[in-house]
């Protein structure tokens, strides 16, 4: 089941111009709540965010990096609270992955928008332009936003023969399987 997950999901760009049910939205959520921290930390937050003309001022967070959250019906910014992990970024991106994959698994598609690190313009970083869109508190530094809908697009599971087996060494760096 989770194998099928892995093989088949691929970010999706476009959305079909349908609403996600709110009971799939929950349980995307409840996924990323479940998902592993560091030292049980739980630093992240969520904002779900649905409302259309917020999405379309979401979709220019990062200039040419987030255009497609303004098709999406969702939009799922996930944040954290440096204050409370050292490992927030490593557990914001495993609850995000684990969204992208409950979401896979209910018939939707999903994709990342980097914004950790990332400027809205040369006075304002992301983090900052969307923490003022969202009213999020000083403590919460924004990592991504995971775009999520039904799919517009077929997007082809990657080939086997496409993957990058040449980066994996087995014991040592560089030595190949026996």
């Amino acid at each position: 089941m989770f194998d099928e997950l892995v093989k088949t999901r691929r970010s999706v760009k476009v959305y079909a111009d349908r609403p996600v049910e709110p009971e799939k939205i929950d349980a995307i959520v409840e996924a990323a709540l479940r998902s592993p921290t560091g030292k049980a930390a739980r630093p992240w937050s969520f904002v779900v965010v649905t409302d259309k003309a917020l999405l379309e001022k979401l979709s220019v967070a990062k200039p040419g990096g987030a255009a497609f959250i303004k098709g999406a019906p969702v939009c799922i910014v996930v944040c954290g609270d440096p204050s409370l992990s050292g490992m927030w970024v490593e557990d914001c991106s495993i609850a995000a992955i684990t969204m992208q994959y409950a979401a896979h698994s209910l018939g939707l598609g999903s994709r990342w928008a980097q914004m950790k690190g990332n400027n809205f313009n040369d006075a304002q970083t992301s983090t900052q332009y969307i923490a003022g869109l969202l009213d999020l508190p000083a403590n919460l530094s924004v990592q991504c936003m995971i775009a999520i809908g039904y799919p517009g697009e077929e997007a082809a599971p990657y080939r086997k023969e496409e993957l990058r087996f040449d980066k994996v060494s087995y014991n040592r760096y560089g030595r190949v399987k026996a």
